[in-house]
């Protein structure tokens, strides 16, 4: 295994016969990693499910509390309307498609304690210290860059003690612009004054996430905790299972501020800045789309 530092592929150039210096191909160089928040940082599903379940008595309509929450959500990103007021539309509008007709007081109830319930009940990942650690040792810039409609994301990373790590969130409410749209992805950039193309962008959703990334000009990488059914391959969208595998798929496809440093020695075995033996980490997924 090679080391977090320096990528075994780390040689710019070979010497010719001839005595001719010769370019080799060198792996893409990134500075900078962006990340979505729910359900890559967060566990959101769980905890706004079993919300949505105490203020319905069911589990049955998350599908259709997802849809009528996009919806909602690109009112607010368009300008439409402000986060407050679209959690109100939307609860009231999801209610009513349930049957139940209820004034605006009984609404702001109901949504207040949903609400409450949710983000009492928000978990960090266990994959995510340990990712977002090794990433900071690393050099990396780091993104926090969001579809949702308002600043609690930003109030959701201070209470899991994870906002440190972020140089820049970009939230798609306050910008007017969600992913896929490439503005998005290229402000968290143009915040972290990164070209795009030295950027790689990590997040649940194929769609939205990886081929958004990739097609703004970034490096797309799909983090697939729930080994999703679907269409393969993706050309230049790589596929991990856990943010553990995160530090190896940078390793081996990519060089880092780390290992172009004057510091790090091409060829030399030097330790994990942060887990030290590269053993800590899991083995990246072999579902390298597009590969």
């Amino acid at each position: 295994m090679t080391s977090a530092l320096v990528p075994v592929h780390l040689h710019a150039k070979a010497m010719s016969t001839s005595d001719n210096l010769e370019e080799t191909h060198l792996p893409p160089r990134i500075q900078a990693v962006c990340l979505d928040i729910d359900d890559t940082l967060v566990d959101f599903t769980t905890s706004a499910r079993k919300a949505l379940c105490s203020m319905i008595g069911r589990d049955d309509m998350w599908p259709t509390w997802l849809r009528m929450t996009e919806e909602h959500v690109a009112k607010v990103v368009s300008g439409e309307m402000d986060p407050d007021t679209m959690r109100m539309a939307r609860t009231k509008a999801f209610l009513a498609d349930l049957g139940a007709l209820l004034d605006d007081e009984a609404v702001c109830r109901l949504e207040d304690r949903r609400m409450a319930e949710a983000s009492g009940d928000w978990r960090l990942f266990d994959d995510v210290f340990p990712c977002l650690d090794w990433l900071q040792a690393a050099g990396l810039k780091v993104a926090a860059v969001t579809n949702a409609s308002g600043s609690h994301q930003r109030a959701k990373l201070n209470r899991l003690g994870i906002a440190r790590f972020f140089d820049t969130v970009v939230i798609a409410g306050e910008l007017g612009a969600a992913k896929p749209d490439p503005v998005i992805f290229r402000t968290a950039c143009d915040n972290l004054d990164v070209p795009v193309d030295e950027a790689l962008h990590v997040g649940d959703r194929l769609d939205v996430d990886a081929l958004g990334a990739r097609d703004a000009g970034l490096h797309g990488v799909w983090l697939d905790r729930c080994h999703a059914p679907g269409p393969r391959p993706h050309a230049g969208v790589h596929v991990i299972d856990t943010l553990g595998d995160l530090p190896e798929l940078i390793v081996s496809e990519y060089l880092t501020p780390a290992t172009t440093s004057t510091s790090a020695v091409p060829g030399q075995r030097m330790p994990d800045p942060v887990s030290g033996p590269r053993a800590a980490w899991s083995t990246i997924s072999g579902r390298h789309h597009g590969q």
